[in-house]
């Protein structure tokens, strides 16, 4: 147990921001569940009305550090190939 009160505050800010991050990355998840969704049931109107928000999302979480924005940017960069590739 923490003893000081700067160690007392710390455990409760890491346990706010454990929290925060658990729902960022369940987002995450979630966005690329759709997107991929969508890309197997062939939507291709779905996922291309969908592409800017799931890229937005993708950033958003990034920037904050959940993931990594190179990770970010592959999901968002293979997701677009695929749906270039679905509506040829």
């Amino acid at each position: 147990m923490p003893t000081t009160k700067s160690a007392i505050r710390r455990v409760k800010r890491t346990r706010l921001q454990t929290s925060v991050n658990r729902i960022r990355k369940s987002k995450y998840k979630s966005a690329v569940k759709q997107m991929s969704g969508y890309i197997t049931s062939g939507k291709i109107k779905e996922a291309r009305d969908f592409l800017s928000k799931f890229q937005s999302q993708l950033m958003k979480i990034a920037k904050t550090g959940v993931i990594r924005k190179e990770t970010a940017s592959r999901k968002i960069s293979r997701i677009t190939k695929k749906i270039k590739i679905l509506q040829k």
